[in-house]
């Protein structure tokens, strides 16, 4: 298991070398220039000149980008263009508003979108099946920036219950949660629904029937945890999404994250730091992943059996 996890922690580095160079690149082609965002367009042709020489943006597309590989193996990741703050420094100060977000989204959507794809799958084909298929069908089409304003429009303007801007206290993280958590709400009922159909139709779950074995147990402590490991995967996934900012939330809401970040960031064309905040939405992305894959061993008997065989067979040996 150990030798696993460092393999996969291996694995990173590529993704990083990958996503430094798309990134890169896509900064390079894109119009407008550091220099000049950085100045003015007051700026004198000299000065102009002149800070592009220090910023290094005069020399060749790949000087410039193995430089900052270079750098960035020495863990310097360069300074913000705009607040000329080192670029972790920053986010640092914002990843933990989309930290804290992402968490109650998934508390959220687990706690409602779980069971319901269980009682979904138990009681198939009736109308509380269908009502559960159209509401998720419903949160699927619906876009999130729509949501979060009508969330805005109904919960805040309205009926006055939760704040609409700012990250105060913990009721200014409800409505942006509940918008977070619509898709994957969504995602992870249809799935367990699935997937808690695939399982109850197996011969085992008959014969724990047939023995006598009450319905909850059945459902709960034989079938849900053999059904768990797609639905894992679900909350995995939209979990490391959301870790990466979730950009269209944040500006609804004026939350200081991540996602927000990195807009403004490209829109000032702020190199350094869209490069290091999608840098470190990717690494969070693996280690996200990683520990999804951990964590099936802990759920599926036969992966763990798997690791002690393997283990054993190489101790023999």
């Amino acid at each position: 298991m150990l030798q696993y996890i460092l393999k996969r922690l291996l694995m990173i580095i590529p993704v990083i070398l990958g996503v430094t160079f798309i990134i890169f690149t896509i900064m390079n082609m894109t119009p407008g220039d550091s220099a000049m965002m950085i100045l003015g367009e007051g700026a004198k042709p000299e000065e102009y000149e002149a800070l592009r020489e220090e910023m290094g943006l005069n020399d060749p597309f790949f000087v410039r980008y193995f430089r900052y590989v270079w750098d960035a193996l020495h863990g310097d990741f360069g300074k913000s263009y705009r607040t000329k703050i080192p670029v972790f420094q920053e986010i640092a100060v914002r990843f933990p508003y989309t930290l804290y977000m992402a968490i109650f989204s998934t508390i959220i959507a687990v706690a409602i979108g779980l069971p319901i794809g269980v009682l979904s799958a138990v009681k198939q084909y009736t109308l509380s099946d269908n009502a559960a298929l159209g509401v998720s069908l419903l949160l699927t089409s619906m876009p999130t920036f729509w949501l979060a304003m009508m969330l805005v429009l109904i919960f805040a303007l309205k009926m006055k219950w939760f704040p609409s801007l700012g990250i105060d206290t913990w009721r200014h993280f409800v409505l942006p949660s509940i918008a977070t958590s619509a898709a994957t709400m969504a995602s992870l009922l249809r799935m367990t629904r699935s997937t808690m159909l695939e399982v109850i139709r197996q011969d085992y779950i008959r014969t724990a029937r047939a023995k006598g074995a009450k319905e909850g147990q059945v459902i709960f402590g034989h079938a849900l945890q053999n059904a768990l490991l797609p639905v894992v995967t679900v909350i995995g996934v939209n979990f490391g999404i959301s870790l990466g900012g979730t950009i269209v939330v944040e500006q609804v809401f004026a939350i200081p994250g991540l996602g927000q970040l990195i807009v403004n960031a490209i829109r000032s064309k702020d190199t350094p730091m869209v490069i290091a905040s999608v840098l470190f939405a990717a690494i969070i992305a693996c280690v996200v992943n990683l520990l999804v894959d951990i964590v099936y061993v802990y759920i599926d008997p036969r992966l763990k059996s798997k690791y002690v065989r393997t283990k054993a067979r190489r101790a023999s040996s």
